[in-house]
């Protein structure tokens, strides 16, 4: 087992190694436009999880998927070259749901918003069911103490 700094460090250089390859090397048609978001490394260092995403369909998206695995070998034997470790780790292609999850956040927060605007439009032409004033307030001559009642 090795320490977490030094399995970060080869996520980060498998990260880019792989981000390299597909933009430069690897020609497949069926690779649309992808983004490696973030990898993951075992402590062994012997498995990567290299996480993407696609911009485009659902059919890119698998299109995408398929060509990447198809590349796989080649990417693992450049990472296994440019790294210099003694054993060039497994990679595993995994799509990132993390970019559509903030999409959907996003606009949950606008509806959220148009809703409040809503309310506070219709907040300002609103009137009070009752009186303004909902307490009860002594009358002018019944609580008033002063000398003039007094004889």
């Amino acid at each position: 087992m090795v320490d977490a700094a030094r399995a970060r460090k080869l996520a980060d250089r498998i990260q880019q190694i792989v981000a390299e390859m597909l933009e430069r090397r690897i020609k497949d048609p069926r690779l649309g436009f992808v983004t490696v978001t973030d990898t993951r490394v075992t402590a062994d260092l012997r498995e990567a999880t290299v996480f993407y995403t696609v911009y485009g369909s659902e059919a890119e998206r698998s299109d995408s998927a398929a060509a990447l695995e198809s590349a796989k070998g080649i990417i693992r034997s450049e990472v296994g070259r440019q790294t210099g470790v003694r054993f060039a780790p497994t990679l595993t292609f995994k799509h990132d749901p993390l970019p559509d999850s903030a999409r959907h956040l996003d606009d949950l927060i606008t509806a959220a918003r148009s809703r409040d605007a809503e309310v506070a439009r219709r907040a300002e032409s609103a009137s009070y069911a009752g009186e303004a004033d909902p307490y009860r307030k002594p009358d002018e001559g019944e609580g008033d103490l002063s000398g003039d009642d007094q004889a």
